[in-house]
């Protein structure tokens, strides 16, 4: 497809993945592995030493939505910190990358009556993404705890039966799941010197009654290990509530998207244009310059050439402390 100055969007979303900071975080729940005692999360979980290698995902669609794959390294500018960067390292097109994908569906009594087809929806997102060969998912369901019905695999039978599993009932702890999700699943998540795309897909009505993490903290942790969000609304309402506005802010400051389908069949497009997403991303990797190690919050800034394109990314990242 050609890229024209005059009809492109460009949507970028960043997952700042670098070999990343030492963390120490806070309890966030009673996560339960299927065939495991259930007991607190550990208190804190090390993510190895900073590599000083920033790595930037994003997407690329035109004013249709159509998703753009021939992008040129010289059509956008990243500033890292109101900063060029240092050195570029890579830029190359990502359409193939390994995923890791986390599906998180909310198992309390407020969504019991759109549940089945919420399940079925997320069963055939998982068959038409993940490829055997190469990626990998878990299943994580959550009411006032997250419980992983299904762990790392890429057996999509399995992950079948692990989101068939899922039964409703109970509060709604979001906060602590997406915590938990983050810090105890995809950043332990073992795959060598392989580079590989981490995600979570959330299908919740976003609100939240039993979290002992802050919202806060779960973006944070989200964006200390590089993982981006995607958000399904299962509110089914015109009018955009307090329930919304929180998956929305997990989505944009992870450089995710937040999908509010209005009714329920439209919950399987929304799968597929996360899926469609995840198989048209670009990477660059860079180093920044006049890094600190003092644990601070580092804006990027992606600008286009073209004032008239516009562009929607992740806020930024942490580095660690020394």
């Amino acid at each position: 497809m050609a890229l024209k100055t005059s009809s492109i969007v460009l949507i970028v979303i960043l997952a700042c993945s670098f070999a990343a900071a030492q963390t120490q975080a806070p309890v966030a729940a009673n996560a339960t592995d299927k065939g495991q005692q259930p007991g607190d999360l550990p208190s804190g979980g090390v993510i190895h030493t900073w590599s000083n290698l920033v790595n930037v995902i994003f997407t690329v669609t035109d004013k249709h939505g159509k998703f753009v794959k021939d992008l040129k390294q010289n059509q956008f500018r990243v500033m890292d910190n109101n900063l060029p960067p240092k050195e570029v390292i890579n830029f190359e097109a990502e359409t193939n990358l390994p995923l890791r994908v986390g599906l998180l569906i909310d198992a309390s009594t407020s969504i019991r009556d759109k549940f089945l087809f919420e399940q079925q929806a997320a069963i055939e997102f998982l068959q038409q993404t993940i490829r055997p060969k190469t990626d990998k998912a878990f299943v994580l369901a959550f009411d006032e705890v997250p419980t992983v019905e299904q762990d790392f695999t890429n057996d999509l039978d399995k992950l079948t039966k692990g989101v068939k599993a899922i039964r409703p009932g109970g509060g709604t702890a979001l906060w602590d799941a997406v915590y938990y999700a983050c810090r105890d699943k995809l950043a332990k998540d073992q795959h060598g010197s392989e580079t590989v795309r981490m995600a979570i897909i959330v299908v919740s009505d976003g609100d939240d009654n039993q979290s002992r993490v802050l919202r806060d903290e779960a973006i944070e942790m989200a964006q200390r290990t590089g993982v981006i969000i995607y958000t399904i609304s299962t509110t089914l309402s015109n009018i955009i509530e307090q329930g919304d506005k929180n998956m929305r802010m997990l989505a944009e400051a992870t450089g995710g998207r937040a999908f509010n389908p209005f009714k329920l069949a439209n919950l399987q497009d929304d799968f597929h244009e996360i899926q469609e997403e995840l198989r048209s991303q670009y990477s660059i990797s860079y180093r920044p310059d006049q890094v600190q190690l003092n644990g601070q919050f580092r804006p990027i800034l992606i600008a286009a050439d073209n004032k008239g394109l516009k562009i929607r990314a992740k806020k930024g990242y942490y580095v660690p402390r020394q």
